[in-house]
């Protein structure tokens, strides 16, 4: 066995890059870190070859005096914290005094650097365990870095980079994560001298749109919440913006990007109700608390944290978002994040495209008064009570003004008897009705089950199902659970179900079908179990046998009846599993098609 020895500086700054410096976006992510908590307003990154062959980071910061220049590529030397106290309440994005020196350990580096006040700038080189001394550089404030060539004396890790695209790719996300966060920063990205990303200094929302995108931007809601020392706000996207991948998901903890399962799974728990299947949500979200109750000292990477009451932050995050998912959101509120974060002259634009209407003016059909009686009954039909709107809008003569200003508008017509077109005062509305119906059903269903106040409707003629002796057990043993769900159920022979009441609101719905289905769950999953965290499962199940089918033709007060639900039914601009209930057509577009203007 050897001695044991004191391994060189060199080694234990390459054994400290193998953690810190994967690639290359991992030396862009530390450089721009360091240049941000210098202050800077002006940030440019310029990069070669993915950055392997070069990443230079030029900011306009406090800069770095000649003679701290050697300790800034020293190990375990920093400004940023002194005690055991400055390092339980981290203000800044770096603290460990490790990057520059693992870094400058793998790669050629170069450092020059300007201090504010100062009359020259100093340049110092880094060539293996040797620094040159600082030499006088010819640079107008701040401080610049250069690596050149990663790994070249490492050839083992480097074999492990992937192609210049790729480490491109993960060098931008490195950037828009830093972008994302100081918006009051201005950015440049350059790669193989071109321009690819130029932001300047804006308003926070306006940075979140200019790099996730206008698609983004106007199909999310803004959060802004707040509850004792935290603060949550940003953007989340609405599930008609769904991703196939995590390649649009963005959270900040005191303006630190991270990567938190307890942060995840509340988001995941937030959107479990409104997103389709294997999808992944997207968003921009900041998280502001005091520092002392996140330790961000967790990893070398800094990505990693971990929180002193992890429970009450969770239900904040979860909370928080699903409250924003479940507002109904008409598509004005919607497409207003764009329009209120645009400059003067868009704003101009969309406000001629709304209003000018080429001399047309919106008309209303007068219905004729026995339609207000047949709108009753179809709510008494499709939602087990009375509109909770008021008479006025069944009246024969109706305000158009007024109902036009309804988010969902009011009814024109019906396609194929699958579709609901209407009108609003942006333009062309498209309601998928029984995807709509079914939320609206599910919503009511989750509501009179958390009240203890599922009513049942009893069947003036039972219906007997067909039933093997597992059912006919699961339903002598779960009598109680199933009357919670709303039905009433026994054995009507040793084969034979007899099913004779089910839940109110789906009374029209296939009895067998309906019955047979949530069985299937309980016998599967247990009553326990389908009351608890399989119960929203279970109540989709239910609302889609209620609702209303493809081909069953509506009369327009039918169709305004459906849509004055849906915009008092929370999430109502999805179904239950994840799919868009309708769609907007603005009017501007619809002249684009037309050519009209022109």
């Amino acid at each position: 066995m050897n001695a044991i020895k004191l391994l060189p500086d060199l080694l234990i700054n390459q054994i400290s890059a193998g953690e810190v410096i994967g690639r290359p976006a991992s030396a862009l992510k530390e450089m721009l870190e360091n240049s941000v908590d210098a202050k800077a307003t002006e940030i440019t990154v310029q990069l070669f070859q993915g950055g392997t062959r070069l990443i230079r980071v030029a900011d306009n910061g406090i800069g770095i005096s000649r003679n701290e220049m050697p300790l800034a590529l020293a190990r375990h030397a920093t400004s940023k914290i002194q005690t055991l106290e400055d390092l339980q309440n981290i203000a800044s994005l770096g603290f460990r005094g490790e990057a520059l020196a693992s870094i400058a350990a793998v790669s050629r580096l170069t450092l020059a650097s300007r201090r504010t006040g100062e009359k020259h700038a100093w340049r110092i080189e880094a060539k293996g365990p040797h620094l040159s001394e600082p030499q006088p550089a010819a640079l107008t404030a701040g401080t610049t870095v250069e690596m050149h060539d990663l790994y070249f004396n490492t050839p083992a890790r480097r074999k492990f980079l992937k192609t210049e695209a790729t480490e491109f790719a993960h060098c931008e996300e490195a950037f828009k994560s830093i972008a994302l966060s100081h918006a009051d920063i201005g950015f440049t990205l350059q790669h193989n001298e071109t321009v690819r990303r130029h932001l300047r200094a804006v308003d926070p929302r306006l940075r979140i749109a200019a790099i996730l995108g206008n698609e983004f931007s106007q199909t999310s809601v803004y959060i802004d919440e707040q509850a004792a020392d935290l603060r949550l706000w940003g953007v989340a996207a609405l599930p008609v913006y769904s991703r196939s991948s995590r390649d649009a998901q963005y959270f900040f903890v005191n303006n630190r990007f991270v990567r938190d399962k307890l942060i995840a799974h509340a988001l995941r728990e937030a959107y479990r109700d409104v997103l389709h299947l294997d999808r992944h949500p997207a968003f921009a979200l900041f998280l502001e608390m005091n520092a002392d109750g996140v330790d961000v000292n967790v990893h070398p990477t800094k990505t990693e944290v971990k929180f002193r009451d992890s429970r009450a932050l969770h239900q904040f995050i979860f909370h928080a978002i699903n409250k924003a998912l479940a507002t109904p959101q008409p598509a004005s509120a919607v497409s207003m994040f764009t329009a209120r974060n645009e400059g003067p002259e868009t704003r101009g634009r969309e406000v001629v495209a709304e209003n000018s209407s080429y001399g047309r003016q919106s008309s209303m059909q007068l219905r004729p008064p026995e339609e207000a009686a047949q709108s009753q009954a179809f709510y008494q039909t499709l939602f087990g009570s009375s509109p909770k709107i008021s008479n006025n809008s069944l009246t024969t003569v109706i305000d158009s003004k007024k109902e036009l200003a309804s988010p969902l508008g009011f009814a024109l017509g019906q396609l194929l008897g699958i579709y609901i077109l209407s009108q609003n005062d942006r333009g062309l509305l498209i309601v998928d009705m029984h995807a709509a119906h079914e939320r609206i059903l599910y919503e009511k269903l989750k509501s009179a089950l958390d009240n203890r106040s599922l009513s049942m409707q009893p069947l003036l003629i039972p219906v007997t199902i067909h039933a093997d002796t597992l059912d006919i057990a699961t339903v002598e043993e779960n009598s109680a659970a199933l009357r919670e769900l709303g039905f009433e159920m026994s054995a009507f022979s040793p084969t034979m179900l007899a099913v004779r009441a089910v839940p109110a609101t789906l009374k029209d719905a296939d009895v067998v079908k309906l019955a047979q289905d949530v069985l299937s769950d309980i016998r599967e999953f247990g009553a326990s179990q389908a009351l608890t965290s399989r119960r929203n499962e279970l109540l989709s199940t239910m609302a889609c046998h209620g609702a209303v089918r493809a081909n069953r033709m509506l009369t327009i007060p039918e169709m305004n009846a459906l849509l004055r639900e849906m915009e008092m039914t929370e999430r109502s601009g999805q179904c239950n599993h994840g799919r868009p209930t309708w769609f907007e057509i603005s009017l501007a577009d619809l002249d684009k098609m037309f050519m009209r203007g022109r």
